[in-house]
């Protein structure tokens, strides 16, 4: 059986989300479209989102002029952790959902981390 690019993608997503399953941490997922990102802090027992932020967002949307670059991941980044932190949450695993950790990815995370999330 052959495995495609999403297939392949979604077996190393699920490599990453068993040990942060045994770890029992609540975790910072991130998705990438090439016009948009996404990101969610998913509660320790995985049934429940407690913030969520993206480039679709009217208040992200205004800050930028395409979704699908670094600038508009840091915003994003920046934008979970500050929700994140109103929630009550302030360590969280970074769940990169099989995409390397790199570019965006990395810009998002980086965001993240400097207002104040610890990974």
């Amino acid at each position: 059986m052959k495995l495609n690019k999403k297939d392949n993608r979604l077996r190393r997503a699920r490599r990453g989300r068993s040990k942060i399953r045994e770890l029992e941490a609540t975790r910072l997922s991130v998705h990438r479209t090439p016009q948009h990102i996404y990101a969610q802090v998913i509660a320790a027992d995985g049934l429940n989102v407690i913030a969520s932020a993206s480039t679709l967002e009217a208040e992200v949307r205004k800050g930028i002029k395409n979704g699908g670059n670094v600038e508009a991941a840091a915003i994003v980044g920046a934008r979970i952790a500050e929700k994140a932190k109103a929630a009550g949450v302030d360590t969280v695993a970074f769940d990169r959902s099989g995409f390397r950790y790199h570019g965006r990815v990395k810009a998002l995370a980086d965001a993240a981390r400097e207002a104040g999330l610890k990974f």
